[in-house]
Order: structure tokens, then C-alpha cells, then sequence
């Protein structure tokens, strides 16, 4: 199975639009921007010049209780700078990409990763051994990794550009990317919420197909990307597979991987690839993609939080990436796969309490962000944007779907279940058959007559 599929049902086309080529260019990335030394320096002026005017009006009050604090902007302009300079990492080579991106590309034991204490002077590990699957005749054979022609999934490699070996390429942050977010101390993270399968929690709302009930070392599936629209800068659309462990209370441990589109935290409406990970659901640990040292990245190919390029279209091409998440049997390590053996990294067993060992549930679906804008429910789209009843080529689909059981193996679903929790908005049909194995699609416009 190649990394991003053309596919017209039932059969693959394996061919790929190309966008225009990025810009390649060496650098070392700044480690602050301008832009914060000119509002420093204008804070500072207001500071030493600004003062508070008095009149014994009543309303005049209310302006006084509202005089412009700038220490207060210093110390979030601070906090911002310190942030950064542990978030972006010295460039051995920079790639300015046509989507506004930066691509800098990092030597390896360099990576935020490895600034943990655990970690510290240490290089990321050798690839483990991949989960063995199901041939037709029932036998279990060890996956063999294809030294396949590479298809170029993300804007930033549409010109074949790449970060040399010994580097990976790691999406830079900006100072704009901290300001934009509702909450600059909790950049780069999901917002805290009581989390419950079964039910939304703060506005976030679910289409899910899942297994649960056993043990799980592992999961797999391939899903088709699309551009939803997210009608709220402070909503989200989102499409991925989860590997849970815990309680749903506040010992929950979860490792995400998927598509999301996310004007908070990107700027834009592009699909882009994503990994998340907690050990204390969403309180205080884990993080979306490199934006926290966590996951160790070991591919030069991949930037996780890069646009993803082609997409899907309404009745027309479908495109889909496959991604496997498995525990190595020997480090304990949860490894995360992109496409047919295409390694992007792993993420260090001591990160968590409950998937130390296996997980006891497995997700797959969709989950957008409803912040009810005028009292009404959002138009915020899952998948598609259509209802599962409108099938292949005009909803949202995942397909293949495989866990890893104790002994290192892939094997069909065990008893998969699906769940919408607002039905009338986004909806989830799953099957089962030759091709596509246990499948379900799913998704949904948000608002409408049918979900007011």
C-alpha cells in the first residue's frame, strides 16, 4: 500500500497532482523575530509615558480600572521568546515552503526530544520489528519494507527537496502561531476537558468506530483526507486514530495520530499531518506534533504539522494515508509509521503510566470543536462535510482497519462498535468485506435544518 492513494473504488491509481516546487535555502532560523523586539520597544515608550487620567466622573472609573498594563504584555512577550527558543532548534538547512510554512531541518539528537533528562545525550533508535500480518492463507509472515519511489504527501517535498540524513524536518513555530492561540501558556495543546467515550465534553463532538475490552499493542488504518470547513478560528476538524489506556478520568493515557485542520494553531484551513500524546488527560503532559519534547523523529522525509497535498474531492479523486501505531516488543517504545514502512518516529515508553503496557481501546474516527457561535450549533464540517449514507466518493472513510495483538501481530477488529454522539450532525455507518476489511464512513455539515 503506497503512502497517498488515488483511488477510484475498486481499483488504485496511483498518480499524484504536483503543486509548485518549494524554495530551498541554508540557513540558521532567528531565534527571535523582529517583530517582538519592535512591540518590546514600543511597550517600553507607552510604559514610561502613559499615565493614568483622574476625573471625579463616575464613568471615568471603569476607563481608569482599564489602564494599559504593559508589564503584563512583557512578561506574555517573555514567556513567548523562551518558548520558542525551546520549541525551534538550530538549522543546518531551511526550506521556505509556497504554503507560508518554514521547514527547518534539525540534526536528529538535537530535536526537543532530547532535552529530557532521559534522553540527554542519547540518539534515537534503531527501528524495531514490524508487526507480522495476515497473508490470504491465513500464515503470518513478517511485513517486508518496500524500497519503494516515494510519493511526495506534503507541500514542502512537492520539488523533491528533502533535509539531508542525520536531520529531521521539524515545521518552525513563530511568535504569530503563539499569539493567535486563546491560551499562550497552553500552546500547542488540546484544551483541558473531562474526557468521556461515550459523550461530548466542552463542545468537542465524536464519530468513532472503536474496540475496547482487551488488549492492544497497536493499531492500523487508512484514511481519506479532506478540507473541511472550520467555520470558527477557535474550532477544529479533525480525522485520527487513538491508542488508549486508563481510567477517562485524570490517569488517562492517550497517542493520537491523524489529519487536522486547525486555524489556531496553523493559521490556515490546509489539512495537515499530526501526532498528540498525554499521560494525564490533556492536564498538564503531552502535546500536539514537536511542539513539546516527547516524540522522538527519526524520518527525514516526513514534517509532522506539514500540509498534506493531494486531497480528496466531492465525486471525484479520493486520497488517503495509512499510519500504524504499534509497541515494539523489546524497548517498549510505541512506534508511529506514515504510508508502507515509512518510519516517522516513536514515542519513549517512559512518557506514560498505562500504555507502559498495553492499551485497553482503540479509536478511529472523526471529532470536530462546536463552540455553538449565537447559540446555535457550528458549521464546522467532519471528513467531507457529507453524511456517511452518501458513500465512497463524497463522505468520509476509513478503511483497513487492523489491531496488533500480544504477540507482535496484525489481525482484523475484534467486534468493532460505532458511536455518533450527535447523530443528526455528523453520522457513522461501519461494514465489512473483501477489500477494505472492517470500514466505516462518517462525518457530517454540523449545522442545518436537520441540526439547528
Amino acid at each position: 500500500m503506497l503512502i497517498l492513494c488515488r483511488i477510484r473504488c475498486p481499483h488504485f491509481d496511483h498518480r499524484i497532482r504536483r503543486l509548485n516546487p518549494c524554495l530551498n535555502m541554508a540557513s540558521y532560523f532567528r531565534k527571535t523575530s523582529p517583530i517582538i523586539h519592535a512591540f518590546v520597544i514600543f511597550l517600553l515608550v507607552c510604559s514610561s509615558s502613559i499615565s493614568p487620567v483622574y476625573s471625579s466622573e463616575p464613568h471615568n472609573l471603569h476607563a481608569r480600572n482599564r489602564t494599559f498594563r504593559p508589564d503584563k504584555e512583557l512578561q506574555k512577550l517573555k514567556f513567548i521568546r523562551q518558548r520558542l527558543n525551546k520549541i525551534n532548534k538550530p538549522a543546518v538547512k531551511t526550506i521556505q515552503c509556497p504554503d507560508g510554512d518554514t521547514i527547518d531541518c534539525v540534526l536528529s539528537h538535537h530535536q526537543p526530544a532530547f532535552d529530557l533528562p532521559q534522553l540527554k545525550g542519547q540518539r534515537p533508535l534503531d527501528p524495531p520489528e514490524r508487526p507480522r500480518i495476515y497473508e490470504r492463507d491465513g500464515v503470518m509472515m513478517t511485513a517486508e519494507v518496500e524500497e519503494e519511489e516515494e510519493e511526495h504527501v506534503q507541500l514542502w517535498r512537492m520539488s523533491g527537496e528533502t533535509c539531508p540524513e542525520g536531520t529531521i524536518p521539524i515545521r518552525r513555530t513563530t511568535e504569530q502561531d503563539m499569539l493567535r492561540a486563546s491560551s499562550v501558556r497552553r500552546f500547542g495543546r488540546k484544551p483541558r476537558r473531562r474526557v468521556r467515550r461515550d459523550s461530548t465534553s466542552n463542545g468537542h463532538e465524536h464519530a468513532v468506530g472503536y474496540v475496547s475490552g482487551g488488549e492492544y499493542y497497536g493499531a492500523k488504518g487508512s484514511i481519506n483526507v479532506w478540507a473541511p470547513q472550520v467555520s470558527n478560528p477557535y474550532e477544529f476538524s479533525l480525522s485520527q486514530l487513538w491508542v488508549i489506556s486508563g481510567s477517562f478520568a485524570h490517569d488517562l493515557n492517550t497517542i493520537e495520530a491523524g489529519w487536522q485542520v486547525s486555524p489556531e494553531l496553523y493559521g490556515d484551513n490546509y489539512p495537515r499531518f499530526f501526532t498528540y500524546w498525554t499521560n494525564d488527560a490533556y492536564e498538564a503532559t503531552g502535546c500536539y506534533n514537536l511542539m513539546c519534547s516527547g516524540f522522538v523523529q527519526t524520518n527525514n522525509r516526513i514534517a509532522i504539522g506539514a500540509a498534506i497535498s493531494p486531497i480528496s474531492s466531492y465525486h471525484g479523486g479520493q486520497f488517503d494515508i495509512t499510519l500504524l501505531i504499534w509497541k515494539d516488543p523489546k524497548h517498549g517504545n510505541w512506534w508511529l509509521e506514515f504510508g508502507s514502512g515509512i518510519l516517522v518516529g516513536y514515542w519513549p515508553s517512559f512518557l506514560f503510566t498505562h500504555l507502559r503496557d498495553h492499551a485497553t481501546m482503540v479509536q478511529f474516527g472523526g471529532e470536530i470543536v462546536n463552540t455553538r457561535p449565537g447559540g446555535s450549533h457550528t458549521s464546522t464540517a467532519m471528513g467531507s462535510g457529507h453524511f456517511a449514507g452518501e458513500g465512497f466518493g463524497k463522505a468520509s472513510y476509513f478503511r483497513n482497519l487492523e489491531v496488533v495483538d500480544w504477540d507482535n501481530n496484525l489481525i482484523p477488529l475484534p467486534n468493532l462498535r460505532v458511536l455518533a454522539d450527535h447523530p443528526n450532525c455528523y453520522d457513522i455507518r461501519g461494514g465489512v468485506n473483501g477489500v477494505w476489511g472492517h470500514y466505516f464512513y462518517y462525518g457530517g455539515p454540523g449545522r442545518s435544518v436537520r441540526c439547528p
